[in-house]
């Protein structure tokens, strides 16, 4: 048990193994979402890097198959990875995961590889 919230993000395939199809990329975070309860649930804040890479990349016109998006995408985890405390890797080949677990690691942050590894919120008593 841990008694402070985590900000936890998580890293799995969005690109990787898709060539550019919408379709299996839209699927590919719908699998990193299904982590996003589980991770709330044990008491954390959960967080995936699409979520604001992606509005990013929108904005400035472009997607995720652009040539800006190696722009945004990894230096988008990079920097929320300065505020993360933890990371939860889901399986799945992916060059950024891989390379968030390795940021993780650098800054001495816990890298998680199924939910149930992440100690619960501590119940806390009301004031």
């Amino acid at each position: 048990m841990t008694d402070k919230p985590m900000l936890i993000l998580i890293a799995g395939p969005y690109r990787s193994g898709t060539d550019g199809d919408p379709q299996a990329m839209a699927a590919n975070l719908a699998r990193l979402e299904t982590a996003a309860w589980p991770v709330f649930a044990a008491g954390h804040l959960p967080v995936i890097g699409e979520w604001i890479a992606l509005p990013v990349l929108s904005s400035a016109g472009a997607g995720p198959t652009d040539p800006l998006a190696e722009q945004v995408l990894y230096p988008t985890a990079d920097r929320l990875l300065a505020h993360c405390d933890a990371v939860l890797r889901l399986p799945g080949d992916s060059a950024g995961a891989d390379q968030d677990v390795a940021t993780a690691r650098l800054r001495g942050l816990p890298v998680y590889h199924d939910v149930s590894e992440i100690p619960r919120l501590a119940p806390q008593e009301a004031l």
